[in-house]
């Protein structure tokens, strides 16, 4: 989302599409925006992906990470980059049953069963896809720990933080921050409106019901953000 088109949104949701006049200018509404993404940001649970060379300690300060959910092996079995092979604790033991079936009672029955064959299939995509590691959030470092064959590529899934409201591409998101928006425009011109008395006046400004309205709505969006956050997302930094 565009932050000129945000802006013009909520300027119309207040003066009525630019019939009324508004006491904020360009400047407060941007700060409104930038306000509105710092408190989204708590929030903020998509996450991304980069693929980066497989190292037992990666520097995460150019991925503007917010928090680390999930590492995962990129490479290929059997795939070779920089001369380092990837080998999957769970596709190796596949093939020991196979080579082995006369060591053990019954095995070569038990493994040609189709079941069997459907739970390792299971039990090897679980082992070969998420790698334990540990996040130092401070020191902005991710440590992975890996006890076989290290791969050459590993994928990284991480929750960034949200630097600009360009960033934003979900209409889920883009609805709930322009709605907080358009809360914190009336809370601030509900402010400035209300903030002197006529008394005696034949007409009073509407200060008081935009500050109410925007409270009210605001009160209301924070709620919604905090039944609904996932507790997973950021504020699970550190080991996984």
């Amino acid at each position: 989302m565009e932050l000129q088109d945000l802006i013009e949104e909520t300027r119309n949701a207040i003066t009525g599409g630019g019939v009324l006049e508004s006491d904020l200018e360009d400047a407060q509404y941007k700060a409104i925006v930038n306000q509105v993404l710092r408190e989204v940001g708590r929030y903020w649970d998509e996450s991304k992906f980069i693929t980066v060379p497989f190292a037992k300690c990666i520097d995460l300060k150019d991925f503007n990470c917010s928090s680390v959910v999930k590492v995962y092996r990129t490479a290929a079995v059997g795939s070779s980059t920089g001369g380092t092979d990837l080998l999957d604790p769970a596709y190796a033991q596949q093939w020991l049953l196979f080579s082995s079936g006369g060591t053990m009672y019954n095995l070569s029955e038990y493994i040609l069963n189709y079941a069997s064959w459907s739970t390792l299939n299971q039990i090897r995509n679980t082992l070969s896809t998420d790698m334990s590691f540990v996040e130092d959030t401070h020191e902005k470092k991710l440590y992975i720990n890996n006890y076989m064959a290290n791969p050459g590529m590993v994928t990284i899934e991480y929750i960034p933080r949200i630097p600009t409201i360009e960033d934003v591409e979900s209409d889920y998101w883009i609805d709930i921050i322009t709605r907080m928006c358009v809360a914190t425009a009336k809370i601030w011109e509900g402010r400035i409106r209300s903030r002197f008395k006529h008394s005696g006046a034949q007409w009073e400004q509407d200060g008081d019901t935009l500050l109410a309205e925007g409270n009210e709505e605001l009160k209301e969006l924070r709620e919604r953000l905090r039944d609904n956050s996932n507790l997973i997302g950021p504020i699970s930094s550190g080991s996984y």
